[in-house]
């Protein structure tokens, strides 16, 4: 059977790359940070597009830098410990057992599969976690309830960044390295500290001053009451629907870090369905929205 790519015509094949040439000199030589989870980390043909998208990126100049989650990974390795995992507004509770699953889930198995499909692409990744050249200081996380904030819920070694130095990221990137992060932090004390996948891209793009970051999920987007795509938010907005309930959960920290990052000077901030073929190319390379875009006003 003939694929889908196969059977465009080679006169339409050059009008798409036509069209996606105003946006690849638009993008030259600037920085998208990623976030990887979802659906597209754990399907072999959305990981296969994924891979390609990204070394596609550095080819035509623009400099991605990924940073994945892994939490369906953690949840199993977790379960093959007999130990469940506990979530306080959409955050995980880290014990220091949990802690240790994080870290050679995220920064072992998941980190490296990644490098291995994006160097299988035919690029050049290189895996880091929070601790390499002082990439992610960070301190415990004092998280206040939503509803009260005088009440504080302890989540164990969850962390709260206090830095970032770009630095090994900024060097890799100059030598044509694609970066991989594990959202994995340190503290003064050389402890270990779980954070935020979604909280690690939008402070990393905010100091590499990232044209755009991108956080790939497992729906259309932010969606209101009734299921319908919001194709554009603000963070009044954003305030609103946290109010009557309609965002909650995991989306309430990825909301937070895109906020975050557009009201500090990242121009564009995309929440994007990783379950479509090659979304981030077609978010990045064309003018149909294929997600959420979060604006600061």
């Amino acid at each position: 059977m003939t694929t889908p790519s196969l059977s465009i015509a080679p006169r339409d094949k050059a009008e798409i790359l036509a069209q996606a040439l105003p946006y690849i000199r638009k993008f030259h030589g600037k920085t998208m940070v990623i976030k990887y989870g979802g659906n597209a980390m754990t399907d072999p043909e959305l990981q296969a597009d994924f891979a390609e998208d990204v070394v596609l990126l550095k080819l035509v100049g623009i400099n991605p830098v990924v940073v994945h989650g892994g939490g369906p990974q953690i949840e199993n390795a977790l379960k093959r410990l007999g130990k469940e995992g506990k979530f306080v507004q959409g955050m995980r509770v880290t014990d220091s057992e949990t802690m240790e699953v994080v870290e050679w889930v995220l920064a072992g198995e998941v980190q490296q599969d990644i490098v291995g499909l994006i160097n299988q692409a035919g690029g050049k990744a290189v895996g880091l976690t929070g601790r390499d050249g002082g990439l992610i200081r960070a301190q415990k996380l004092k998280l206040k309830d939503n509803k009260d904030p005088s009440v504080e819920h302890d989540v164990g070694q969850v962390g709260d960044i206090l830095s970032i130095d770009p630095s090994v990221v900024k060097a890799l990137q100059d030598d044509a390295f694609i970066p991989v992060v594990s959202p994995i932090g340190f503290g003064e004390n050389n402890e270990s500290y779980n954070i935020n996948a979604d909280v690690v891209a939008s402070k990393l793009a905010t100091v590499l001053q990232a044209e755009k970051l991108m956080l790939l999920t497992n729906i259309p987007g932010v969606l209101d009451k009734q299921g319908q795509l919001l194709t554009e938010l603000t963070s009044r907005q954003i305030d609103e629907l946290i109010e009557d309930g309609t965002i909650s959960g995991g989306m309430l920290p990825k909301l937070a870090g895109a906020i975050d990052a557009a009201k500090s000077g990242v121009n564009a901030v995309h929440i994007v369905d990783g379950r479509v073929p090659h979304a981030m190319l077609l978010e990045i390379l064309t003018d149909t929205a294929y997600g959420t875009m979060i604006r600061s006003y």
